[in-house]
């Protein structure tokens, strides 16, 4: 676990140094939104163009860190800590490729978005599934509805199901490499089912654990 932290710190070290490095080459505006085509069609000035991300990315480590610490399901964290560790730093090295992708990008050297989110968020995907696939019972990390946090049970069916499928979603989110301006829809749609899904699979079977004599 030392380890994952010391490589999540790295990682929020890299991010400020490119930033404060090649700051000086990336001109007065940045990219800060594309359409589904790919496009740039939003902007903005440099400063907080190029600083959000690495705030961002030091606000989110210093969030995760202090959930386990105020949950009152905290002692389950130990159970899957290496995982929750590892979903920190596999966002913050995502959100790093995308603060890659904003200085290329405003510095002329422009690769769509529709090539890289789709590899980028199915990666995420597929990780968050093997997240879910060890997460104890807790308030802040995984499917979280009134079904699964009633029954451990309930929680752990649920949320084997739910691994499942988010690495299937992230499996289908690499598919949108190949679709040009329907890429989100190979990322947005497969997350939504999943979601869907799990919230009524957990109901359904809370329901068949309260009838069961």
């Amino acid at each position: 676990m030392k380890l994952i932290r010391t490589a999540i710190i790295a990682v929020l070290l890299i991010a400020f140094a490119l930033t404060i490095t090649l700051y000086p080459t990336v001109p007065d505006r940045v990219v800060s939104h594309w359409n589904a085509a790919g496009q740039a069609d939003g902007y903005m000035t440099k400063l907080w163009g190029l600083l959000l991300i690495p705030l961002i990315m030091t606000a989110f480590v210093a969030l995760l860190a202090i959930l386990p610490r105020i949950d009152p399901y905290k002692e389950n964290y130990k159970k899957f800590g290496d995982y929750y560790e590892g979903f920190i730093l596999i966002f913050v090295l995502f959100m790093l490729a995308i603060q890659v992708q904003i200085i290329l990008w405003s510095s002329g050297y422009q690769i769509s978005p529709n090539l890289t989110f789709p590899f980028l968020l199915g990666t995420l995907f597929i990780y968050i599934g093997f997240l879910l696939g060890h997460a104890e019972q807790n308030w802040f990390v995984g499917i979280r509805t009134p079904w699964t946090l009633s029954s451990e049970t309930v929680w752990k069916k649920t949320h084997e199901v739910g691994g499942k499928l988010f690495k299937v979603a992230g499996i289908i989110a690499f598919g949108g490499v190949l679709a040009g301006e329907y890429a989100m829809w190979f990322i947005i749609v497969p997350v939504l089912a999943v979601a869907v899904y799990t919230i009524a699979y957990s109901y359904f079977e809370y329901q068949k654990e309260v009838k069961t004599p």
